[in-house]
């Protein structure tokens, strides 16, 4: 049995609330109680709820974020399963931000080990940094953590939710709790009568509960593994379902007005600006100044953002250069004993190995890429007396509160949160800048909500990037095998940058994600070291999806191919040679059957392999490649990775799939410049993601033999873009050494 199920079956302190007329159950763990989000009345207990049950009906409470990567029905099928109801009983609802709903998976990247390792210090660690984010209550949504931060608990309160209605049922009939069962939302009479939950809720809620049982096996389970479908796949297929943008006055109630924002695109002050002919425009209401900018509020969307157009802004200076060329210049200079961040991997001796010479040497860089959702930035705030409403999607409730109660002048229990579906993120609502931005617009009109909106040439010139960086990489090689292997990375500091923001101070200490996916290798290389290096701040940047293991692990596998090329070694052959794990092990073997590797593809074809393992999942890539003679043709990829368990396989193949496309796209295309000190992309158009018609066949496979449940968000991204290098290597013999790979060859 796993130390995960030890520790829930033994530890978690269940209860109940009475709510409506019925009854919410939940979770604790022993010692670490959080403040209950329902508003409890007399005589009721006051208890983290997952489940709530009323006379009319079963709710669960879904509280990490859906931004387009279906947690809410994730959450959903954790709890159904051991609650026993189907998915077609149930509505779900996000809740209200709670210090109850943390998160403390999310704070396995922070600590300075590998994801295998399993040791004393590690796991103490892991302990200690899931504390703080237990501690201080921080509900989030990122780093592919959703599942493993509910894998087990949420299947628990659904459980001490049955037994709870089991344990009423039985004392109402007159029976032992033994003889009655549960299945699709009511209890099971030893005589065959059904009880629906629903005719339960008021007795249940207030009574002593039982401790939680043991959670069933996958032998047992109904809805873990097996395909469903997506609680919001009708809305989203009918475009029925109202993500955050599509709200207006109906659904918050009271008048409504609709603004946008102007700001600083250097990221600084702004000296002043003239409005004269803005405030003529049709429909413009009011021009008031914001942090770094201003608003214009609007009787429409449309005609805020024309006004904004129409204003006339005198920016400050860009803390950072004003021209592209300069950041490189920067990153090229970090290779330095001054900013060294830290060694973080050091087999063997490669400066002995290395001390005759290399037999490869390389470079290579990754630029500023844009977020870029689908879906604009928009929030609804009102600002009334004693009371603040923002309605928006966001990956941080809490968070949010927090900042626009800094914002309004309120306490941050007057601020209250409504989280909503969003339309993508990839890092970008993470961010607070729109949603405080929305709160200083709010202030003017007290007591009307106001929906601000940023257009997307806003959202590109103001958005936190993707960190830029440069490696430098050497290796030995001899007798057909890699014998030493040296990466130094050098980026800006995500963690640092959004730290600033976040808490007022950079994340202290090494930042794990400059070298993320290529210090974690799993190869047993004589001599190996990685570098890390930090990049004094340019531009300001931010977690995008992967975060650091999408640069870094680029770095590390495009090298790596340039030493297996010198080696004259197979890079599947050599892979498996060295590596030293064995559920790495499985996704390369994995990976070289689906794509029959070692196969001949013909004259102009190539193969491209990657392995990377970030946020706890091993991840192998091959990418087909054909060199049609007019560009290259993504022609099929195929993944193998192991997270342990698939909860929903459809959603999982979407989401892998989605993140092969997000990964190529990127690669190929996309970057955001700097002249005058602002972005030089504005729009899709600019920065583009891989066309329809270039989309490959991705083949997927998911391998469940770790013993830890992992999420599968981020994982599949990083090794889209080397896979991709080594693949167009293979076809035509050139190199791609730095993203975006249209600089250097055309795609078709």
């Amino acid at each position: 049995m796993g130390t995960m199920r030890k520790i829930a079956r033994r530890s978690f302190l269940i209860g109940s609330v009475a709510v409506a007329g019925g009854a919410a159950f939940g979770a604790y763990m022993v010692g670490r109680d959080k403040e209950n989000p329902i508003v409890a009345g007399a005589g009721e207990a006051a208890l983290t709820p997952f489940v709530k049950i009323t006379g009319d009906g079963i709710t669960l409470i879904t509280p990490h974020a859906d931004i387009g990567q279906g947690a809410y029905h994730m959450q959903a099928m954790l709890l159904a399963e051991e609650l026993d109801v189907e998915l077609d009983q149930i509505s779900v609802d996000p809740g209200v931000p709670a210090a109850a709903y943390y998160n403390t998976a999310m704070a396995e990247e922070a600590v300075p080990f590998t994801s295998v390792d399993e040791g004393f210090a590690a796991e103490t660690m892991r302990s200690v940094m899931g504390g703080v984010f237990r501690a201080f209550g921080v509900q989030g949504t990122g780093g592919s953590s959703s599942v493993p931060d509910s894998w087990e608990k949420l299947r628990a309160a659904g459980a001490v939710a049955r037994e709870a209605l089991k344990a009423v049922a039985a004392e109402d009939a007159g029976v032992g709790v033994d003889a009655l069962r549960t299945e699709a939302g009511a209890v099971i009479l030893p005589d065959g009568t059904r009880v629906p939950y629903t005719d339960l809720a008021e007795k249940v809620a207030g009574m002593p509960l039982p401790p939680a049982p043991e959670l069933r096996g996958p032998d047992q389970w109904r809805l873990i593994g097996t395909e469903t479908q997506r609680l919001d796949i009708l809305g989203k297929s009918t475009g029925t379902l109202p993500y955050g943008i599509d709200l207006g006055a109906p659904d918050v109630g009271g008048e409504m007005l609709y603004a946008t924002c102007k700001v600083n695109p250097r990221r600084s002050a702004l000296n002043g600006y003239d409005a004269s002919a803005a405030a003529a425009m049709t429909g413009v209401e009011q021009i008031i100044p914001v942090t770094n900018g201003v608003a214009v509020l609007a009787t429409n969307t449309w005609y805020a953002f024309k006004a904004a157009e129409a204003v006339e802004c005198d920016w400050g200076s860009a803390a950072y250069p004003d021209a592209q060329a300069d950041h490189w210049a920067e990153v090229d200079a970090s290779f330095t004993a001054e900013r060294m961040d830290r060694v973080w991997r050091d087999d063997g001796s490669v400066e002995d190995a290395l001390s005759g010479g290399a037999d490869m040497e390389t470079y290579l860089r990754a630029p500023y890429a844009a977020h870029q959702p689908l879906e604009p930035l928009s929030a609804i705030v009102r600002v009334s007396d004693g009371r603040v409403d923002v309605w928006a999607g966001h990956q941080m409730p809490r968070f949010v509160e927090q900042k626009v109660a800094a914002v309004v002048g309120v306490e941050t229990e007057d601020v209250h949160f409504h989280n909503q579906y969003s339309g993508g993120s990839f890092g970008h609502r993470l961010e607070f800048d729109f949603v405080t931005m929305a709160a200083e617009v709010a202030m003017a009109v007290p007591g009307v909500a106001v929906k601000t909106t940023l257009s997307r040439e806003e959202d590109f010139a103001t958005d936190y990037l993707r960190q830029i960086g440069a490696a430098r990489a050497r290796a030995k090689v001899s007798d057909g095998r890699v014998e030493a292997f040296d990466l130094e990375i050098a980026t800006t500091s995500a963690l640092a940058s959004q730290s600033q923001r976040l808490l007022g101070a950079p994340a202290a200490g090494p930042d794990t994600q400059i070298p993320a996916g290529a210090w974690n290798l799993p190869y047993a290389i004589p001599s190996f070291r990685v570098t890390g290096y930090k990049v004094p701040e340019l531009a300001p940047v931010s977690s995008w999806r992967s975060v650091g293991a999408v640069t870094a692990g680029f770095f590390a596998e495009a090298a790596f191919d340039e030493a297996l090329t010198a080696a004259g070694a197979d890079p599947l052959e050599e892979r498996l040679r060295l590596v030293t794990n064995d559920v790495a092990r499985g996704v390369l073997e994995a990976v070289g059957e689906m794509s029959d590797w070692g196969s001949d593809l013909g004259p102009g074809r190539g193969r491209g392999l990657a392995f990377i393992n970030s946020f706890g999942v091993p991840t192998a890539e091959v990418v087909e490649v054909t060199d049609t003679g007019r560009g290259i043709r993504v022609d099929k990829v195929f993944v193998a990775l192991d997270v342990g368990r698939v909860v929903d396989p459809v959603n999982f193949e979407n989401h892998v799939q989605g993140g092969v496309v997000w990964g190529l796209g990127h690669a190929m295309n996309s970057e955001v410049t700097f002249a005058d000190g602002r972005p030089e992309q504005t729009n899709y158009h600019m920065h583009e993601g891989m066309r329809l018609y270039q989309c490959p066949e991705i083949e997927v496979r998911a391998l469940e033999r770790s013993h830890k449940i992992r999420g599968v968000g981020e994982p599949p991204v990083p090794p889209a873009a080397p896979a991709l290098a080594n693949a167009v290597f293979a076809a035509t013999g050139v190199r791609l050494r730095e993203m975006p790979f249209h600089h250097y060859v055309d795609f078709v």
